[in-house]
């Protein structure tokens, strides 16, 4: 069964909106998904966090929340802050494989970038999306900036000899501006393949029965309902 790992090019970008439509795309194909965040930051006791946006909009309650900080950091820094131990990324890659055995699809969502350190040694979301054997979605913005953001995770991604799920758009602006505009261009030149969606700006904050019509007219097209990785197998990878 498949397994998807998300990724930003930063914080804000939209990882968690595009990670509950693609589950709510997987579930209204009558596929069982399960959701993993292996960690969040910058939650407060008694907010709700990613993994309730993520139920709440998909409908999915497989929904599996790993460690919580309260520090808006890096899991690493907000753990060493909060005296809590940090996140072994093994146990984490060994929850994900539980849940893989029976379920169709299985998306993990990362904190922050492809790159934030999880634990003292250093271990980082490519780390887990290479012992999983997963392909990562990048999730990026539109507009100044996003090309060189997405340039270094893409590069990221090709050194590690990790598969490229494809690229979204996770807040795409209701007027988009020039810089936006070419964007869509410029981000399939970078990942050599067309676009694996964009989400618009504020979709977070639709009704679960309208968030999931714009998933399905925003992603849908590219991604299709099978959820096969190997069918965005990266041309990086060597």
């Amino acid at each position: 069964m498949s397994v998807i790992v998300v990724t930003g090019t930063g914080t804000g970008v939209g990882k968690t909106v595009v990670t509950a439509a693609l589950a709510a795309l997987a579930a209204d194909r009558g596929s069982t998904v399960a959701v993993v965040k292996p960690a969040q930051t910058g939650v407060q006791a008694g907010e709700l966090g990613d993994v309730d946006l993520v139920r709440d909009l998909s409908g999915v309650d497989d929904v599996h929340e790993l460690a919580r900080y309260t520090d808006p950091l890096a899991p690493v820094s907000a753990a060493r802050r909060a005296g809590l131990p940090t996140l072994d990324l093994a146990t984490v890659a060994g929850t994900v494989r539980e849940l893989q055995a029976d379920r169709r699809l299985v998306l993990v969502e990362g904190a922050g970038g492809l790159l934030v350190r999880y634990d003292d040694g250093g271990s980082t979301l490519a780390d887990l999306a290479r012992d999983l054997r997963a392909p990562v979605l990048v999730v990026t913005t539109a507009g100044l900036g996003s090309l060189n953001a997405t340039a270094l995770t893409l590069e990221a991604i090709a050194h590690r000899g990790l598969d490229l799920a494809g690229i979204v758009i996770g807040a795409w602006p209701a007027e988009p501006d020039l810089a936006a505009r070419s964007n869509i261009t410029d981000l399939e030149l970078l990942a050599a393949r067309p676009l694996a969606g964009a989400v618009p700006d504020g979709a977070g904050l639709l009704d679960p029965a309208r968030f999931r019509d714009v998933a399905r007219a925003s992603l849908e097209p590219a991604l299709g309902g099978a959820f096969n990785a190997a069918r965005f197998r990266s041309r990086h990878t060597a």
